[in-house]
């Protein structure tokens, strides 16, 4: 069966300078797909929480105060974003509306529903000495037609590539020191106000050299205004950072090199985590099924073997317990249409600069894009 793979024409956006003449630009750049998504949000806000947006952006104010006393430098991109936005013929838009996209999942108090399956892979083998760092994005989707690839450089810090969200400063991505971030969304409260939005805690981390130089700044921060997972890694290996307003446990790769993750948390307990997204457990179990079966199959002499391309036939795409898969189809019988909108693998290699691949649709579908590498 001949299968035509879908044209998806993604915007690539270069943001450089002071925060905000990054802001300025992303918001210049990305207009149309900002205003998707406020769009998008207002309604799921609607939906899902019965907010409306005067209510969203009453919580956004609170958290507009934290980031301006905990990220100065991000509050004045967001600033950046909301005028650029205006001057491209969008008076409506201001400081608040970017702020309620950035704490988004906070704002929502854990009553979304998306999911993710994120892992990492120290590869140890004859030749052969790399880290693999990658996921399945599973959200609405409606949100897959907004989506954009963008890299940052300012004085100073790293230069960073990633899958954004137009409207939102941090994401899933790696920066030129070979350090890398995916998330994992946990519904659990409690939710403070006080603290960083998680996609914030996301772009910090990006602004780091080392992995321990980006936990040590997160933990500097007091941690993150709600539950969620990052995996986090460099060349020379990867932690999980199981985060919430209450503390945060840090998950150790397996034996193997392996860290694998979903969307329910593993060890911490500090946090009131009732059971939300079923396939959650199967999910994480499938995933070290396959990465087992792919150590048995190649042994640790062909374990270089192991890259984007194999990744995604043999465990991305992979559909056990369909539609809350490792590869996620929309259920129908819920009105939310939840799918992968996007897999991302990341490569970091001693003597080598980082790179990614990127597609953008379900992997192995036959309707996925091509591949887009970052970085361009």
């Amino acid at each position: 069966m001949n299968m035509v793979k879908s044209v998806h024409q993604l915007p690539k956006v270069e943001l450089t300078g002071s925060p905000h003449e990054i802001g300025l630009q992303h918001g210049r750049l990305l207009a149309p797909q900002i205003i998707g998504q406020v769009a998008i949000y207002r309604d799921l806000f609607q939906e899902a929480c019965k907010f409306n947006w005067e209510t969203v952006r009453a919580v956004a104010a609170q958290f507009q105060e934290s980031i301006g006393s905990l990220a100065p430098h991000l509050l004045e991109e967001m600033r950046g974003i909301a005028e650029g936005v205006r001057s491209a013929g969008h008076p409506e838009i201001d400081i608040l509306d970017i702020v309620a996209l950035n704490a988004r999942s906070e704002i929502a108090l854990g009553q979304w529903d998306d999911g993710c399956t994120s892992l990492a892979w120290r590869i140890r083998a004859p030749g052969s000495h790399k880290q693999i760092l990658a996921q399945n994005w599973d959200w609405r989707e409606g949100v897959g037609k907004n989506l954009a690839l963008a890299s940052i450089s300012t004085a100073g810090k790293p230069q960073i590539w990633m899958v954004i969200e137009p409207g939102i400063v941090g994401k899933i991505g790696f920066n030129s020191a070979s350090v890398g971030v995916c998330l994992n969304a946990i519904r659990a409260r409690p939710i403070s106000t006080s603290l960083l939005p998680i996609h914030l805690l996301l772009r910090v981390a990006l602004e780091c050299d080392t992995v321990e130089a980006a936990v040590a700044t997160i933990e500097s921060l007091g941690g993150a205004a709600s539950s969620q997972h990052i995996l986090i890694a460099n060349q020379n290996g990867s932690r999980g950072l199981e985060l919430s307003p209450r503390g945060g446990r840090y998950l150790k790769e397996d034996p193997d090199g392996i860290l694998v993750h979903t969307n329910h948390f593993l060890e911490n307990r500090l946090v009131d985590e009732p059971p939300w997204l079923s396939g959650s457990p199967i999910r994480l179990e499938r995933a070290k099924e396959i990465c087992g079966e792919l150590v048995a199959e190649l042994g640790h002499a062909r374990l270089g073997e192991i890259d984007g391309k194999l990744l995604r036939a043999r465990f991305f795409s992979d559909t056990t317990n369909t539609p809350q898969a490792i590869c996620c189809s929309p259920d129908p019988s819920r009105a939310a249409k939840i799918q992968t909108l996007f897999n991302i693998v990341m490569t970091f290699e001693a003597g080598q600069g980082p790179s990614a691949e990127v597609i953008f649709g379900k992997p192995g579908s036959g309707e996925e894009s091509d591949i887009f590498c970052m970085p361009w």
